[in-house]
C-alpha cells in the first residue's frame, strides 16, 4: 500500500498487481487507448486515488467521450449506483442519430462487458474487490472467470470475490427466524451454470434475469442484448463467466428458491472457450447449455462429458420450421449425454419468456431439492484446486505479496488454537484490559471526584493518582506478546502491497472467526430487546464487547504499546519508536484508525497525537482538515452514508459490535483544496447512539452524551441520520446532540448541521416532509430548551440560538437502501441518487463557508486534547480550556486596543484642537462664546459616531478574515460589541466633561482677561497722555528724561491697581459634599463639621460603629476580619482619590467644582461595589476624611493660580514694550523690528510652549508603546509584565499593594514605567521637536494665508494692515494655539509698521524664536514636569488601554482576565490560594492556602459581608457572585508562582492580615524563584 503521493505517482503504482506485467493483447490495447487506460495497465490504478474527492468526484455530468466512462462508471458505482451500466445510452442514442444506416447492434458503440473486463484490467486488486463488492450489491453478476484475452491465461477472481459477504435466510431456518451470514467464497452454496453452444439464438442472459426476478420487480442481473451497451461487439469479453447468488429471505411468497443458489453465466460458446467450460463442468451442480442446433465439434466436446458430476440440462430453442438435420443433431447429443426428458427444456415459439423462465425455474428448484448437491465442492474456496488442475490462474496466488501476508495473517490466528476469542484477547492483547479500562475510570475520576467518601478531596486525589501509577507500573511490565510481535512485523515491511495485503487478509480471517459466535448473540440480543430483558440486554451486550475482535483490537494494542513505552521514558526502543510512522502510513493509504477506544471510553492521546503528527510531516506540513461525522442510532445507516457518499468501506455488518470512533482521511484533490481551503476530509465514524433498550443500561446516556460531545466538537460537519420510522430514538439522538452543540456554541466552535432522513419514499416526500420538518423544529427547540436548562445558559430558548439553521437548508430526506426485499434487494438507485446529491450541495455550501479557517493536524490535536479534557468534566463549559482559543482571544484583544487606541487619539486630537478654539473665542458676550461651543458639540458627536461606526466595522471585518481562528471567539463578538459601546459612552463622557471645563476656564479667563485689558487701557492712555503733554515742548528729550516720567507715571497707575479676590475653597467643597448626601439623612452629622480643612490631617481610622453587622457577631476572629474587610476598602476609596487630587492639583489652572464633583463619583464607585460592607456613617466620616484633604489641596492650588494671573505681574510682563512704544512713538523711529520681535517673544512664543507641552500625550503613549510593544498589547500580557517585575523586585509591599490596592499599583506601575522608559531608551527632545517642527509648519504656512483679505488681494503696505496680518494670523492659528489677546493688543498699541517690512521682520523673528526654543528643548528632559503639563495624560490613556474592568475575584483577589471592560461574565485562568485575599479558617485565623476551583468544587462554605456572615456553599457562589465564573475544575492548582509567594512572605501576609500564617503542603517549600517564573510563564502561555 503507498504512503502519501500525488496523483501521477498513483498512476503508477497499484497496491498489489495480481498479474505479472505483460504485453496487453491487441484487442485489449486497443480498447484500452479507446478508453484513455493504457497507462494504468497492468493493475496500476488504486482504489485510494479513486476515492479523492475533486471536482469531478462531485459532478454530476454526463460523460461526453468515451474516455469518460470508465471514470463516471466508476464513480457511480462506488457510490452503489444501480444506474450505473446505463452511461452508455447517450453514445448509443448518438450512433444511431448520426447514422440511421447503423446495424441494430450498434456495433460503434462500447460494450459494457468490455468495460467491465478493461477496469479489472488496470484496478489493483483491492479496488478489483472493492468493484466487485459494488456490483454485488446493485446486484449486478460479477467476473468468476477473465478470459485469456486480459494476461494471456484464463484466471479465477477469487480474491475479488472475498470481500462479498453475503446474509439470508433459508426456508430451513424460517420458524426460529435464524439467518446465515457468510463470506461467498467460503458459503455452502450450489453453483448452476448456464452456457450455450455457437449457433444459440436465445439469450440466456435475458432468461436468467427472468428466472432470477420472478418474486420481485424485474432487475437486470446480467447484461444482455437488449440493454444499451449490450448489444455491441464484445472485443474482450467473449469467454468471460459472471457470477451472481440468489439468496432466500424465508418468504415463499418472495422467494424464488428456498435455499441459496449461485449462478454462473458463460459469455461465448462453450468450444470457443473449453477451458472455461470445463471448470464450470466440475464445479457446477449443474449446467444448463442453452442451443438451437448442435454441430460435429460440439456432439465431441459432449461426449467427453460423459464423466462429469454436473447434472446436464438441454435447454433447446425451437424454430418453427426446424430443420431435419437440426433435429437430428439435437437428437444425437441427447442420446451422447444421455440424458432423461426431464433435463431436456424446450422452448416453443408460442411459450412467451415468463413462461419459459418459470420451466427454467421448476428444474432449478427440483434440482436444489436434491440432497447430493450440497458439497464441500460447492464452497468457491475449495474451487480453486480444480482451477489450478486446468490450468486457471488463481488471482491472489500470482501476487508474491498475498502470499506472503496470508502466510503472516495465519501464524496470527493459529495462535487461537481452541481459545475462545475473549480468552485469547486476555493473552494476547493484554494491554486493553482491565487495566486500561480502569485508568479511563481514574482519569475521569480526578476530574469529576465524586467518590472520595471521607477522605478529603487532596487526600482523595493522592490516593486516585497512587493508583493510576501502580496500574501504568502493571502496564509497563507487559511485553509484546506473539501475536502482536508478528503484526507489527507484519505491517513493517518495507512491501506496502504486503502490508495492504496483510491487513486484508487479517480482516477477512477474523471476521471469519469471530463471524457465526457474533451472529448468534446478536439474535439472542434481539429476542431480549423485544422482550424488555434489561439483565439479559446487559450481559449480552458485554458479550458482544469481549467476543468482537478485529484489525481495529490489535491496531489499539500497538497504540498502547507504544503509549505505555512512552510513559516516562525520553526514549523509545527501536522497536516501538517507529510505530507512529506505520500508522500514519496506514492512515495515508485510507485505513482508518480508532479515535476513541469505545470500551474503555478513552483516547490514547500521546500515540494519537504522535500518529497525526508524523503524518503532518510526511505531507510537507499542508494538513488543513475538514472534519466531517455521522451520528445516529445503532443500524440506522450512519457508516453506509459514509460509505455511499465517498466509497469508503466502514463497517456495516450486523454481525459486527464496533465502538467508539474511528478516522479516515481521504484526500482533496488540487482543484477543491483552495475552493474549500483544505488538504484533506477526515471522516468520523461512530458508534450507534443506544436505542432505546440499552438505554436503560447504567451510564448509557453519559456514555453517548460523551461520545457526541468529542466527534461534534471536533467536527467541522455533522450529519444527524434520522431513521424515521422510530420517534422515540429520534428524540433521543436529538437530545444528545443539542447538548453538544449547545457546549460547542459556548466554546466558540462553529459547526455546520444537516439532519439526514432516511427511509423516506415517493416523489412528494419533500411536500409531504414540511409538517415533519415543523415538528422537527419543535423537537429541537424542546431539546435545547432542556439542555440549556441542564447546562445553566438560560438565555437559550430555541434551536436557532445554538446554530444557523435552515428548516429548509439543513433537511435532506433518504429514499431507503434497498429497491425491494433483502438479500435479493439491489440498491436503491434513488438512495445512491440522493447521497449524491447531498454530497454535491454539502460541498458547495462548504465552498461558500470561507469565514473560519480550518484546523492543520498540530491545531487539531491541541483541540481535541482540550475537548477530551473538558468531557472528562461534568460541567464540560466551565472546565473547557483550550489555547488556540486564548490566542485567538489574544489576537482579537491586540486589534481591540489597538482600534481603541486610535478612537482616543483621534478624540483627544480633537479636543485639544476644540478647547484651544474655545480658548482663542472672542468674549464680548456669552453669546459668542456658545455660537463656538454648540457647534463644537454637534461636531463631537459627529466625531464620535464616525468612530465608532469605524470600529465596529472592523469588528465585523475581523470576524470575516480566513487567516485566524476567528471562529474560536464568535462567543465574545457581543462583548466587545458592547465594549465598543461602552468605549463610545465614555468618550461622548470626556468629550462633554473637556468641553465643559474648557468653557468654565474661558469664562474665568474672561473675567481676568477684562481686568487685564481695563488696566492695559489705563496705561496706554497715560501714555499717550504723555505724548500729548510733549506735544508742545520745543526741546527734544532724551532717553533717560523719557524713561523718568514714564517711571513716574507708571508708579502712580499701579498704585490704583488691587490683586483678585480669593474664593472660599473648602465652602465650596462642603457645599457639594451637602448636595451630595442630600436625603441620605445626615444632616446632623454635616452640622457639626466646623473647618473642614481640619479634617484628614490624620490616618483614617475604621470604627465598630462603620462595620455592618458587627454588633451581631460574636465570634472575635469574624469581628476582626469584618473590620479589616471595612480598612482594606477605605484605604483602597483614600488611595485612588489622593491621587486624583494630586494629579489635578499638578496643572497650572485654576481650581474648578467638576473636580470635586469628580472626587465624589470616585468613592461613590467604590461604596457601590462595596455593596453591603458599610453603613452610612462610615460613608460620611469618609467623605469627610476626603474632602478635608481636597479643600486644602484645592485652595493651594487656587491661590498658585490668583498669584500667576495677579494683574500687577501681568502689567509687570509688559512693561519693557509700553516704554519702548513710548520712546519709539516719542522719536518717530521705525517699530517694524521691536514689535515683530515683541509679538514673538510676548505673543507666539509663550503659545508655542504651551502647545508643545500640553499636546505632547498621544506621542508620550505612542513612544512608550513603540518601545514596549508587548508590555501594553493585551491586558493579558500586561498583567505577565507587572507579575515578572514583582518576581524580580521581591518586594512583600509590592505583592500587598498589588492584591490590596489592585487599581492604585497599576496606575503607579505605569507611571513609573513612563519615567524609566524616558531615561533610559526615549528621547523626550526629540519628541517636543517634532512637535516645534510641525507646529512651525502650521506657522509658516498662516503667515502666507495672512498677507490677503478676505477677498483674496494682498494686503496693502501701511500699518492698519500690519494690524489686519497679524488677526489674520490669530485667527488661522486659532485651532493649534492659544495667542495671549491682551499680549497681541499691547503689540498693536500704536503700531506704526507698514505691512511688508513688518512681514520680512516677522519672518526672521520666527527663525529667530525657533532657534531659541530648540535651544530650551535641548536643555529640558525632565519626563515628570512634562507628564505634569500634558492635557493627556499618558499615564491615563495607557492604564485605559491595560486595566479591563478592574474587578477581583471575590475569594483570592486575582483580577479579571476578560479583555472588555464590558463582559457578560469576569473569569481568570489562574486563581490564587485564598489566603492571598485575606481569607482565612474563621475559628481558627489560620489563612487559607486552597485556590478558589477547588473551594467551588469542594463541600466547603464561606461567609462574609454579603452572606450576612451566614455560611453559604462555595458551590453556589453564583448566589452572591452571578458575575462570576469561577469553573469547579480542581485539577486546577494554584500557580507555582503564587505558591512561591505565600511561601516567602507567608509571615508578613499574616502579621499584615491579623491572621496566623497559611499551612501548606511541604512540597511548596522546595519552590524556587526560578520555578515560579516558569510556572508563570506557562499560566500566560509565554513561549
Amino acid at each position: 500500500m503507498a504512503s502519501y503521493m500525488d496523483n501521477s505517482e498513483m498512476h503508477n503504482s497499484g497496491s498489489g498487481s495480481t498479474q505479472d506485467s505483460g504485453q496487453p493483447s491487441d484487442s485489449l490495447q486497443a480498447l484500452l487507448r479507446t478508453l484513455g487506460l493504457e497507462k494504468y495497465y497492468p493493475n496500476k490504478l488504486t482504489l485510494r486515488f479513486l476515492l479523492e474527492i475533486n471536482s469531478a468526484s462531485v459532478s454530476d455530468e454526463e460523460p461526453n467521450s468515451l474516455q469518460a466512462i470508465p471514470w463516471a462508471f466508476l464513480r457511480k458505482l462506488l457510490m452503489v449506483n444501480s444506474n450505473s451500466r446505463s452511461l452508455l445510452s447517450t453514445f448509443c442514442e448518438n450512433d444511431e442519430t448520426e447514422d440511421s444506416s447503423a446495424e441494430e447492434d450498434c456495433e460503434g458503440c462500447l460494450n459494457l462487458l468490455d468495460l467491465s473486463i478493461a477496469l479489472f484490467a488496470c484496478a489493483d486488486s483491492f479496488l478489483q474487490q472493492e468493484i466487485t463488492l459494488k456490483m454485488s450489491m446493485c446486484q449486478f453478476a460479477v467476473p468468476f472467470l477473465i478470459p485469456q484475452e486480459v494476461h494471456g491465461q484464463c484466471t479465477l477472481k477469487l480474491w475479488a470475490l472475498r470481500g462479498i459477504l453475503k446474509e439470508w435466510r433459508p426456508h430451513s431456518m424460517t420458524e426460529y427466524k435464524g439467518f446465515v451470514e457468510e463470506n461467498v467464497v467460503h458459503a455452502n452454496i450450489p453453483l448452476v451454470s448456464f452456457v450455450r453452444l455457437r449457433n444459440c439464438s436465445l439469450s440466456k442472459s435475458q432468461v436468467l434475469n427472468e428466472v432470477l426476478s420472478q418474486s420481485q420487480q424485474h432487475h437486470d442481473f446480467f447484461l444482455h442484448r437488449e440493454m444499451i451497451g449490450g448489444s455491441a461487439q464484445r472485443l474482450i469479453a467473449n469467454g468471460l463467466v459472471e457470477i451472481c447468488w440468489n439468496l432466500p429471505c424465508g418468504n415463499n411468497s418472495i422467494d424464488a428458491f428456498p435455499e441459496p443458489v449461485a449462478i454462473a453465466n458463460l459469455r461465448g460458446d462453450i468450444c470457443t472457450f473449453e477451458t472455461q467450460f470445463s471448470f464450470l463442468t466440475q464445479v457446477s451442480a449443474a449446467i444448463f447449455v442453452f442451443l438451437d442446433s448442435v454441430e460435429q465439434e460440439e456432439q465431441i466436446l459432449f461426449a467427453s462429458l460423459e464423466k462429469t458430476k454436473s447434472k446436464i440440462f438441454l435447454v433447446v430453442n425451437s424454430q418453427r420450421e426446424m430443420k431435419e438435420n437440426v433435429k437430428t443433431s439435437v437428437e444425437t447429443a441427447i442420446g451422447t449425454l444421455k440424458l432423461e426428458r426431464e433435463y431436456i427444456i424446450k422452448k416453443s415459439q408460442k411459450a412467451n419468456l415468463a413462461r419459459f423462465s418459470k420451466i427454467i425455474t421448476s428444474a432449478m428448484k427440483k434440482l436444489l431439492g436434491e440432497s447430493s448437491i450440497s458439497s464441500e465442492r460447492s464452497k468457491i474456496e475449495s474451487m480453486k484446486n480444480v482451477a489450478q488442475e486446468l490450468g486457471v490462474v488463481i488471482d491472489e496466488y500470482q501476487s508474491k505479496a498475498s502470499v506472503s501476508a496470508e502466510s503472516a495473517a495465519e501464524d496470527i490466528i493459529k495462535g487461537f488454537g481452541i481459545l475462545q476469542v475473549v480468552d485469547y484477547k486476555k493473552r494476547q492483547l493484554p494491554l486493553q484490559g482491565e487495566n486500561w479500562k480502569r485508568l479511563a475510570q481514574i482519569e475521569k475520576e480526578e476530574c469529576r471526584l465524586q467518590n472520595s467518601g471521607q477522605l478529603s478531596l487532596e487526600e482523595y486525589k493522592v490516593q486516585l493518582l497512587k493508583e493510576k501509577d501502580e496500574i501504568w507500573n502493571k502496564q509497563s511490565k507487559y511485553r509484546m506478546t506473539k501475536a502482536m510481535t508478528v503484526f507489527i512485523r507484519a505491517l513493517s515491511t518495507s512491501d506496502y502491497s504486503e502490508r495492504a495485503f496483510f491487513l486484508r487478509w487479517m480482516g477477512l480471517k477474523l471476521d471469519s472467526k469471530s463471524r457465526k459466535h457474533l451472529s448468534e448473540l446478536r439474535h439472542k440480543y434481539k429476542e431480549c430487546e423485544r422482550k424488555g430483558d434489561r439483565e439479559g440486554i446487559a450481559c449480552l451486550d458485554q458479550s458482544l464487547l469481549d467476543s468482537a475482535l478485529g484489525i481495529e483490537h490489535y491496531m489499539r494494542e500497538m497504540g498502547l504499546i507504544y503509549e505505555t513505552a512512552s510513559l516516562g521514558s525520553s526514549k523509545l526502543s527501536e522497536e516501538t519508536s517507529h510505530l507512529p510512522v506505520l500508522a500514519a502510513e496506514l492512515l495515508l493509504a485510507g485505513f482508518p484508525l480508532e479515535l476513541l477506544d469505545g470500551e474503555a471510553s478513552n483516547i490514547p492521546q500521546k500515540w494519537i497525537s504522535d500518529v497525526l503528527m508524523e503524518l503532518h510531516r510526511k505531507v510537507g506540513q499542508k494538513s488543513r482538515l475538514l472534519v466531517l461525522t455521522v451520528l445516529g442510532v445503532q443500524s440506522s445507516g450512519k457508516s453506509t452514508l459514509l460509505n455511499t457518499m465517498f466509497g469508503v468501506q466502514f463497517a456495516v455488518s450486523s454481525g459486527r459490535c464496533t465502538r467508539g470512533a474511528s478516522m479516515l482521511f481521504l484526500p482533496l484533490g488540487e482543484d477543491l483544496k483552495e475552493e474549500l481551503q483544505c488538504d484533506f476530509v477526515l471522516l468520523i465514524d461512530t458508534e450507534g447512539l443506544k436505542s432505546p433498550a440499552l438505554a436503560l443500561l447504567e451510564d448509557s446516556y453519559e456514555h453517548d452524551n460523551e461520545l457526541a460531545t468529542l466527534v461534534i466538537g471536533l467536527s467541522d460537519v455533522t450529519i444527524i441520520n434520522i431513521a424515521m420510522e422510530n420517534s422515540t430514538e429520534m428524540k433521543d439522538v436529538l437530545q444528545i446532540a443539542v447538548h453538544a452543540f449547545l457546549r460547542m456554541k459556548e466554546i466558540g466552535k462553529k459547526t455546520v448541521c444537516h439532519f439526514v432522513h432516511q427511509n423516506v419514499a415517493g416523489v412528494s416526500a419533500y411536500n409531504k416532509n414540511m409538517t415533519e420538518r415543523k415538528q422537527l423544529l419543535d423537537h429541537l427547540n424542546e431539546m435545547t430548551k432542556i439542555a440549556a436548562g441542564m447546562e445553566k445558559q438560560h438565555k437559550v430558548n430555541e434551536f436557532t440560538d445554538v446554530l444557523d439553521y435552515d428548516v429548509k437548508k439543513n433537511n435532506w430526506y433518504i429514499p431507503g437502501l434497498w429497491h425491494g426485499t433483502p438479500p435479493m434487494a439491489p440498491v436503491n438507485t434513488g438512495y445512491s441518487v440522493a447521497v449524491f446529491d447531498f454530497k454535491q450541495n454539502l460541498v458547495e455550501i462548504l465552498k461558500a463557508r470561507k469565514e473560519e479557517q480550518p484546523f492543520q493536524i498540530p491545531e487539531f490535536l491541541q483541540w481535541m486534547s482540550s475537548l477530551w479534557k473538558a468531557v472528562k468534566f461534568e460541567n464540560f463549559i466551565f472546565s473547557f480550556r483550550n489555547t488556540l482559543v486564548a490566542h485567538a482571544y489574544d489576537s482579537l484583544c491586540k486589534e481591540v486596543t489597538e482600534w481603541e487606541w486610535c478612537f482616543r487619539k483621534h478624540i483627544q486630537s480633537w479636543l485639544t484642537n476644540a478647547t484651544v478654539k474655545i480658548s482663542n473665542t472672542e468674549t464680548s458676550c456669552m453669546q459668542s462664546i456658545n455660537e463656538v461651543v454648540d457647534p463644537l458639540r454637534e461636531e463631537a458627536k459627529k466625531e464620535i459616531a464616525s468612530q465608532t461606526k469605524e470600529m465596529t466595522e472592523k469588528l465585523k471585518d475581523y470576524y470575516k478574515r480566513k487567516d485566524r481562528y476567528v471562529h474560536l471567539v464568535v462567543k465574545y463578538k457581543t462583548d466587545f460589541a458592547k465594549s465598543i459601546k461602552n468605549l463610545e459612552n465614555e468618550m461622548k463622557d470626556e468629550v462633554r466633561k473637556r468641553l465643559e471645563a474648557a468653557l468654565e476656564m474661558r469664562r474665568n479667563k474672561q473675567k481676568v482677561e477684562e481686568i487685564h485689558r481695563q488696566q492695559a487701557a489705563m496705561i496706554e492712555f497715560q501714555v499717550l497722555q504723555l505724548l500729548q503733554n510733549y506735544k508742545y515742548q520745543k526741546d527734544e528729550l532724551s532717553d533717560e528724561d523719557l524713561k523718568a516720567d514714564f517711571e513716574s507715571m507708571w508708579r502712580r497707575e499701579l498704585e490704583n491697581i488691587s490683586s483678585f479676590k480669593e474664593r472660599d475653597i473648602p465652602a465650596d467643597v462642603f457645599k457639594q459634599m451637602r448636595s451630595n448626601l442630600m436625603n441620605r439623612n445626615v444632616s446632623e452629622d454635616l452640622q457639626k463639621v466646623q473647618n473642614l480643612t481640619q479634617y484628614g490631617l490624620q490616618q483614617f481610622q475604621v470604627k465598630d460603629k462603620h462595620v455592618k453587622f458587627l454588633t451581631r457577631l460574636r465570634n472575635f476572629f469574624t469581628r476582626q476580619n469584618a473590620k479589616q474587610d471595612v480598612e482594606i476598602l477605605a484605604n483602597d476609596v483614600i488611595l485612588n482619590c489622593c491621587r486624583m487630587i494630586e494629579e489635578l492639583t499638578k496643572s497650572k489652572m485654576d481650581y474648578q467644582d467638576v473636580f470635586t464633583k469628580d472626587i465624589f463619583e470616585e468613592i461613590d464607585m467604590h461604596l457601590k461595589q462595596a455593596g453591603t460592607k458599610v453603613n452610612i456613617k462610615f460613608e460620611v466620616d469618609l467623605k469627610l476624611h476626603i474632602c478635608g484633604i481636597a479643600s486644602r489641596k484645592f485652595r493651594e492650588m487656587h491661590r498658585k493660580f490668583l498669584t500667576a494671573q495677579d494683574p500687577l505681574k501681568n502689567l509687570e510682563k509688559f512693561k519693557s514694550q509700553y516704554l519702548s512704544d513710548f520712546i519709539d512713538l516719542y522719536k518717530k523711529r521705525d517699530q517694524c523690528q521691536r514689535k515683530a520681535q515683541d509679538f514673538t517673544q510676548l505673543c507666539l512664543k509663550p503659545a508655542v510652549t504651551e502647545y508643545i507641552n500640553q499636546s505632547l500625550g498621544t506621542d508620550i503613549v505612542d513612544a512608550v508603546l513603540a518601545n514596549s510593544p508587548t508590555e501594553y498589547s493585551t491586558r493579558f500580557l500586561f498583567q505577565y509584565n507587572i507579575q515578572k517585575d514583582m518576581l524580580e523586585q521581591l518586594d512583600f509591599t509590592d505583592f500587598l499593594h498589588y492584591i490590596l490596592h489592585y487599581k492604585s499599583y497599576v496606575k503607579d506601575w505605569i507611571y513609573n514605567h513612563i519615567i524609566q522608559c524616558f531615561s533610559e531608551d526615549i528621547s523626550l527632545q526629540k519628541l517636543k521637536m517634532k512637535k516645534l517642527d510641525n507646529v512651525f509648519e502650521k506657522i509658516m504656512k498662516a503667515v502666507e494665508a495672512s498677507k490677503h483679505g478676505e477677498d483674496g488681494l494682498p494686503l496693502s503696505d501701511d500699518a492698519e494692515s500690519t494690524r489686519k496680518l497679524i488677526q489674520n494670523f490669530c485667527t488661522a492659528l486659532s485651532k493649534i494655539i492659544s495667542v495671549p489677546r491682551d499680549a497681541v493688543e499691547g503689540v498693536l498699541f500704536q503700531n506704526t509698521s507698514c505691512c511688508s517690512s513688518f512681514t520680512k521682520s516677522l519672518c526672521e523673528c520666527l527663525d529667530d524664536m525657533k532657534r531659541q526654543l530648540a535651544e530650551e528643548i535641548s536643555r529640558s528632559s525632565d519626563i515628570v514636569e512634562t507628564l505634569n503639563s500634558v492635557l493627556v495624560k499618558p499615564q491615563d490613556e495607557l492604564f485605559k488601554r491595560v486595566f479591563g474592568c478592574g474587578k477581583q475575584c471575590p475569594f483570592c483577589k486575582v483580577p479579571c482576565d476578560a479583555g472588555t471592560k464590558k463582559h457578560q461574565n469576569h473569569h481568570a485562568a489562574v486563581h490564587r490560594p485564598q489566603g492571598l485575599g485575606t481569607y482565612r479558617d474563621l475559628e481558627t485565623n489560620i489563612l487559607c492556602e486552597e485556590i478558589c476551583t477547588s473551594s467551588v468544587h469542594g463541600n466547603g462554605a464561606f461567609l462574609n459581608h454579603e452572606t450576612n456572615f451566614e455560611p453559604h456553599p462555595y458551590k453556589q457562589y453564583h448566589t452572591y457572585y452571578p458575575n462570576w465564573t469561577i469553573p469547579p475544575d480542581s485539577s486546577i492548582e494554584a500557580s507555582d508562582y503564587w505558591k512561591f509567594v505565600l511561601v516567602t512572605f507567608n509571615n508578613e501576609f499574616a502579621e499584615r492580615y491579623k491572621a496566623k500564617p497559611a499551612v501548606y503542603p511541604e512540597a511548596w517549600n522546595r519552590l524556587t524563584k526560578d520555578q515560579a517564573l516558569i510556572s508563570l510563564k506557562s499560566a500566560f502561555n509565554i513561549t
